[in-house]
């Protein structure tokens, strides 16, 4: 990887002049506030961010599956037009960038398209619940990512993604990054600067993370690996969820047992992730050549402190104004709304089709019968059909366990290694395909495996000692 070397010591005069302490502290400490700091409201733990998106929200109502309904059939029509390069698409950045891409995608597009059509105005001619319209449109279904995901989704990508340049634009990555690559990259391969990113989906919202790690592959700081690694093992679970999960299950009492045991697992999770296939196989070419920071302090700085606040001028310094904060701000939101609410329409609801009406994550499951037995799980046949429908969707294993698991540590159990697979396609999962990270289905779902096979070797033993 390229260094800065001599490069950052000739421009670091120029770097302190031109951009100010303030003009990197002030935006920051706004960004890390919004999007980073937990605080209390209507008795749940949150970030800012996430409660400026409820509250409009709940402002907007039933119009948010109307909004959702419009961006998607936005999305399908003008991605079929891109197959033929117009040029009100392609000489627009923003439009060329938002709906240019493979007949793949648009395909995906489509189907996303006709699912929220169908699920919006409830047309299931099909006679009982048995009929392929019904599976789709049903509550469960697709009435479930239209009402229950997309108008969290659509709200929290608007606020987010104009908001996003508050961490992006004014310096904080680069001086955490100068902080921690010491630290990261020795554990877990990858630039200091990813901490920003975990700490964002730890406190805030895994959706938040996937936004800001795919924006900066897209800008260079990232290369393909490091863009791979991240998104799958950095975009962690909020605490949020993971306490909606345990109360899933009516566990709560053991909360405190809970939460420590997933950040172990998502600690050894990321530090042996990256060094086995598929992300070990990922090359590190950038998107855009020159932006990733070096490794090595460079000379002519007394601290990564100093190089930190130089680095973070620098980038202050290349602020254009408030129209580029605007238009970045457009460009991320417009990127979520466009190009990843119709594959979580599509791929969410054809997942949570199969789950709900099919055996194949039933059957799928079984394999994990004998480590589950050999790890001596209670109730280890039910146990199995939670392992793989958590590729579907987080809280389906919650689910399944609530209504057949009797013992208390096999659902334990079962809500620490949903949180800890990570990857399902409802949300997270349906987000990385949607985006320009480099990860397609096939890779996601051996990561999803391996993450599953790591997390109930520690899981199991430690529900163990918990619950004696």
């Amino acid at each position: 990887m390229d260094t800065v070397g001599i490069d950052a010591k000739d421009t670091k005069g120029q770097g302190q002049k031109n951009g100010s302490l303030t003009g990197f502290l002030l935006p920051s400490l706004i960004g890390i506030i919004l999007f980073m700091v937990p605080v209390k409201y209507d008795d749940k733990w949150t970030v800012v961010v996430k409660i400026i998106a409820d509250i409009i929200g709940q402002a907007m109502g039933d119009l948010l599956p109307v909004l959702c309904l419009f961006i998607i059939t936005t999305s399908a029509i003008l991605g079929v037009l891109s197959l033929r390069q117009p040029s009100f698409i392609t000489s627009y950045p923003i439009m060329q960038k938002t709906f240019s891409t493979t007949f793949v995608w648009v395909v995906i597009r489509i189907i996303g398209a006709v699912f929220i059509w169908l699920t919006y105005f409830e047309i299931d001619a099909d006679e009982g619940e048995t009929g392929i319209l019904h599976m789709i449109t049903s509550a469960d279904a697709g009435g479930f990512v239209v009402n229950d995901l997309l108008t969290v989704l659509v709200i929290i990508f608007m606020i987010a993604g104009l908001l996003l340049p508050l961490l992006l634009d004014f310096g904080l990555l680069e001086f955490i990054g100068a902080l921690l690559t010491r630290i990261m990259r020795p554990l877990f391969t990858i630039p200091g600067r990813a901490a920003v990113d975990c700490i964002t989906s730890w406190i805030g919202d895994g959706t938040l993370g996937v936004m800001l790690t795919a924006n900066q592959y897209e800008q260079g700081y990232y290369s393909k690996r490091e863009a791979a690694i991240i998104a799958t093992t950095f975009s962690a679970v909020s605490i949020t969820f993971s306490i909606v999960v345990l109360a899933q299950v009516d566990l709560m009492e053991y909360f405190g047992a809970y939460y420590l045991l997933i950040c172990l697992i998502g600690m050894v999770c990321a530090f042996i992730m990256p060094r086995i296939p598929p992300l070990s196989r990922k090359t590190d070419t950038y998107l855009v050549a020159g932006k990733a920071m070096g490794e090595e302090l460079p000379a002519g700085f007394a601290s990564s402190l100093d190089y930190g606040l130089h680095l973070a001028r620098q980038r202050v310094a290349e602020f254009r104004g408030v129209s580029q904060f605007l238009q970045n701000g457009l460009k991320n939101a417009a990127g979520m709304w466009f190009g990843v609410l119709p594959v979580v329409m599509c791929i969410g609801t054809i997942s949570l089709v199969l789950a709900n009406n099919t055996t194949v994550f039933e059957t799928l499951g079984k394999p994990f019968l004998p480590l589950l037995e050999f790890l001596d799980v209670p109730q280890a046949a039910e146990t199995s059909k939670t392992m793989i429908v958590g590729f579907t969707d987080m809280f389906t294993p919650s689910i399944i366990a609530a209504a057949s698991i009797a013992d208390p540590m096999a659902k334990f159990i079962v809500a620490v290694v949903s949180v800890t697979q990570l990857i399902y396609l409802s949300e997270v999962g349906g987000l990385i395909l949607g985006s320009v990270i480099p990860i397609n289905i096939g890779e996601l779902f051996i990561i999803f495996l391996e993450r599953t096979i790591i997390s109930l070797l520690i899981a199991a033993p430690a529900a163990h000692i918990i619950f004696g």
